[in-house]
């Protein structure tokens, strides 16, 4: 054996001697193997402290030890991005330890976790759901949190990404002249999302949608579609008095009066 070979196995065999004392072994007293575990999670050795505080729980389930190990747990499991397991232990510390002062902090993670996992709007919104609940929840709880307005931040995110999914769909059927169907889904985002950005656009096109079903309509039906065009501007003017959009809102209605006269026009000539 060279002399190289000789020292690269020194080497390993001290690194590997010195990585087993960093491991739980049999015989370790609670506390030992509690601060082996907290070690590896100092390191940022995630993965290894998760499983680490995993044998804790095991063998110290009732003890304050345990209920540190539990809530560590949770925490390798997020600072590892491991998010729907941190989520579910960040739950099972609550529902173990009520009334631990760490309780807030954990259902604040447990939603930051769903957050993390929630998906770009055209996917399954599911995870975004859950973190809009749990972020909810935390505000009714904790309302004089530090963590509120972070809370609520998030929240407002979410919102506008539920918001976007169904605005795009209306856009979308906007795009292959499916002018009713369009409609019906504006009023989604206004009626589900009211505080989302997209609720303020999503009336204005609602209207626009309304004009352009009426103008594509048989002339018996155009009357009624334009008045729903009506019935949204009206909406408008209460709910986004100053909207950023209004000018256009105001165009719409012009319109929408202009061709209304036409009709009627046409109706009383019609009559005599």
């Amino acid at each position: 054996m060279t002399r190289i070979s000789l020292v690269l196995l020194l080497i390993s065999f001290v690194f590997i001697s010195c990585r087993s004392q960093d491991l739980i072994r049999p015989g370790d007293t609670l506390e030992v193997a509690y601060n082996k575990a907290f070690a590896q999670y100092q390191n940022e050795n995630y993965s290894q402290a998760a499983d680490a505080f995993e044998t804790v729980i095991s063998i110290g389930r009732g003890t304050t030890i345990g209920q540190d190990a539990q809530y560590y747990l949770a925490e390798s499991y997020f600072n590892s991005e491991r998010y729907l397991m941190a989520a579910s232990e960040y739950q099972r510390y609550v529902q173990f330890h009520p009334n631990s002062e760490r309780r807030q902090e954990a259902e604040f993670k447990e939603a930051l976790s769903y957050y993390h996992l929630s998906p770009r709007y055209r996917l399954d919104q599911t995870y975004t759901n859950q973190a809009i609940n749990g972020f909810r929840l935390f505000l009714s709880r904790y309302p004089d949190s530090e963590r509120s307005d972070q809370a609520a931040e998030y929240i407002n995110e979410l919102i506008d990404k539920l918001a976007m999914r169904d605005y795009n769909a209306a856009e979308f059927y906007m795009r292959t002249n499916r002018y009713d169907a369009a409609a019906i889904y504006y009023n989604q985002v206004i009626d589900r999302f009211p505080g989302s950005s997209s609720a303020e656009r999503s009336l204005v096109k609602q209207i626009e949608a309304y004009v352009l079903y009426a103008e594509n309509s048989v002339p018996s039906r155009q009357e009624e579609r334009y008045e729903k065009a009506l019935d949204s501007y009206n909406t408008y003017l209460q709910l986004f008095p100053q909207g950023e959009n209004r000018s256009k809102a105001e165009e719409l209605y012009d319109l929408t009066i202009q061709r209304l006269e036409e009709i009627r026009n046409l109706e009383q000539v019609a009559q005599n």
